[in-house]
């Protein structure tokens, strides 16, 4: 069964990845890029260093963002939004943002030997602190979908 997600699942899908794809455009090209985040209900939080989707979104604001949790072909879910870029400059909206993605993307485990610090955290805050660009997307849409392979058994049999 196809359907779409309601706010409560939308927020779960945003809430439970930390990898997402953002899309802008300007001077007539689209450009899309996979990139890690972090959600805080208002905001989505992306550090990035400079380039071709910073030069866009300075140029054109509008955003669109998608994310997806993927079992397999027949069970997903998928969140589309839109939104706004915003640089972050102010210093302490900096440091919000950066706690928000370390809090995020440093407990994730890439292997048994990779044991990840508080130290490890602090270190990687203090040293990026002014390195990149760190911005948010302003939330001002969200939609999602579903597949659900069970719901479809469920309903062909019963």
């Amino acid at each position: 069964m196809i359907g779409k997600l309601n706010s409560t699942e939308i927020e779960e899908v945003l809430r439970d990845q930390v990898i997402g794809r953002i899309g802008c455009h300007a001077d007539q090209v689209t450009y899309i890029v996979p990139i890690s985040y972090s959600y805080d209900g208002t905001f989505i939080f992306i550090h990035s260093k400079g380039g071709m989707k910073i030069d866009a979104m300075k140029k054109n604001p509008n955003v669109c963002f998608e994310v997806e949790a993927f079992e397999n072909m027949a069970n997903w879910r998928t969140v589309i939004l839109w939104g706004t870029f915003e640089e972050i400059t102010n210093a302490g909206d900096r440091n919000q943002a950066w706690q928000a993605l370390l809090h995020r993307t440093l407990p994730q485990e890439t292997s048994e030997t990779v044991q990840l610090s508080r130290d490890l955290a602090k270190l990687v805050a203090a040293s990026h602190e002014s390195d990149g660009n760190v911005y948010r997307i302003r939330v001002a849409e969200k939609t999602g979908r579903f597949e659900d392979a069970q719901a479809i058994d469920i309903k062909l049999y019963n």
